[in-house]
């Protein structure tokens, strides 16, 4: 893939979903095939000529083009447990590419939100809505220490810094104690807390050696208890 820096800027600047849709694919991740997403087809050039495109504009590199190993085991739970979502009002926190709403859309929530600090996670997360045929309300907004709002909170693979879990957990725990459900999918990230989580599922999950350093990472699902 070869992509102009000037026709990046030019595009992403008019049209952050068309820009979305032309340095992309349509593929489906191994762990959830049932869903189709916006995903790189080639990292590296995609990964440089955005970083290189953004430069100066303090947008950061473009993690929604992925569907993480995190966030491919939370969907699959999702979509093999249907009665979680169905009904209920979910929020896909931190959700990148998109892929637990889209999930838990297609499985009858019945309203489904996405929180991203990233305009063009943003786009990417409504561009994967519609490509499934779903709705998905994108929140461009940090709803850390917000009032809960949501039955069901999916987090995929958020604990991946200890500055990024010193901010989010304190509130996650804080929604589940006011009731939610909260689930967090982690692939054996340091900075996952050591307490106030219930395993509810493990699997393997086929990953990329240019993501990850191994090409399947075992993936534990848990449920925030206290």
């Amino acid at each position: 893939m070869s992509l102009d820096i000037d026709h990046c800027r030019a595009l992403m600047a008019s049209d952050p979903a068309a820009f979305i849709r032309e340095v992309t694919g349509v593929a489906s991740p191994p762990a959830c095939p049932e869903i189709k997403l916006h995903l790189a087809t080639e990292i590296t050039p995609l990964w440089q000529a955005t970083e290189d495109a953004l430069d100066g504009m303090n947008v950061p590199p473009p993690y929604w083009a992925f569907c993480w190993a995190g966030g491919q085991a939370l969907t699959r739970y999702v979509l093999d447990h249907p009665e979680l979502v169905r009904g209920k009002r979910v929020l896909d926190f931190a959700a990148g590419c998109g892929v637990s709403a889209v999930a838990a859309a297609i499985n009858g929530a019945a309203q489904v939100e996405a929180a991203e600090i990233d305009a063009l996670a943003g786009a990417a997360i409504m561009n994967n809505a519609r490509l499934n045929g779903v709705e998905v309300a994108v929140v461009l907004d940090d709803l850390v220490g917000q009032a809960n709002r949501w039955d069901v909170v999916v987090a995929g693979d958020v604990c991946y810094e200890r500055p990024m879990t010193e901010h989010i957990w304190p509130w996650l725990r804080k929604l589940a104690a006011e009731g939610a459900m909260v689930l967090m999918a982690d692939p054996g990230r340091a900075y996952l807390p050591k307490m106030g989580l219930l395993e509810v599922d493990r699997r393997n999950v086929q990953t990329s050696l240019e993501l990850e350093d191994k090409t399947s990472r075992e993936v534990v699902v848990y449920r925030i208890v206290g």
